[in-house]
């Protein structure tokens, strides 16, 4: 997951099936390994599953949700018949929840609100502009944008967002420029400021190290630390794996000094 979503390469739209897929191809080593049915149980699998399944509730956005359902692959029956499991995007009650949020807060104006809705029915139920067979028997083997390019002319809000969506890269590349601010702020081993100082500070730091890329010197001097990655290279990764900032056993375990 961390290889095919920390590239350059346009992936939002795919991490919800590839984390799905995921889970399930990780069932199948791990049984496979234990010689087991899958209809028994496997107290090693009960573990890894509920990690996986801890990381995937504090890592999914709207966005994900959002992003596979404006995929054409996955209203086709090929994709469809690939597994008894799968179903529909609208027909999935997480899926269509998750979906309706990012409409409401992306289309505030009511018209808009309700137009984009009657986009989306056309284009699930395959229906209007989308009841052509061509549109239909490409959805599977075409690329996303390219679809929407050919067959969403007649709907402009959802081809609007399948474009923005479709294309956007799903890196880590930020979250790491913002560790790397963090670590040079408040070292969790040696520093006890309080949760809402360091953070208004690495706020103040990175609006510092935007003005630093201006044509003025005087404030050069606040872009330290680059875009490095190293806040945390003496700590076990396992031992932070699954905490956050704003989880005490997290900072129990790094504050207090042995």
């Amino acid at each position: 997951m961390i290889r095919a979503c920390d590239t350059d390469k346009p992936c939002l739209h795919l991490v919800y099936e590839m984390w799905d897929s995921m889970i399930e191809k990780v069932k199948i080593k791990i049984y496979k390994k234990e010689k087991r049915l899958t209809s028994q149980i496997s107290c090693f699998y009960d573990v890894v599953h509920r990690i996986l399944v801890a990381r995937w509730a504090k890592n999914n956005t709207p966005l994900h949700c959002l992003g596979h359902s404006l995929h054409p692959r996955y209203y086709s029956d090929a994709w469809l018949m690939e597994d008894s499991t799968k179903c529909d995007p609208h027909r999935d009650g997480e899926i269509s929840q998750e979906m309706m949020k990012c409409f409401r807060r992306l289309f505030p104006n009511d018209d808009e609100y309700s137009r984009v809705l009657d986009e989306y029915a056309m284009f699930s139920l395959k229906s209007g502009p989308f009841e052509d067979l061509t549109s239909i028997s490409k959805m599977a083997t075409m690329e996303p944008k390219n679809w929407w390019v050919n067959f969403g002319a007649q709907t402009p809000f959802l081809q609007t967002l399948a474009f923005r969506l479709l294309g956007q890269p799903s890196s880590s590349s930020c979250v790491e420029r913002n560790w790397s601010t963090y670590a040079f702020i408040h070292s969790l081993k040696r520093n006890k400021l309080t949760k809402s100082r360091a953070q208004d500070l690495v706020y103040i730091h990175n609006n510092l190290r935007l003005l630093s890329r201006t044509r003025k010197d005087d404030v050069k001097m606040w872009d330290a630390g680059g875009d490095a990655f190293d806040s945390m290279e003496d700590v076990g990764f396992l031992e932070v794996a699954d905490h956050s900032l704003d989880e005490l056993d997290f900072e129990n375990d790094l504050i207090n000094d042995n």
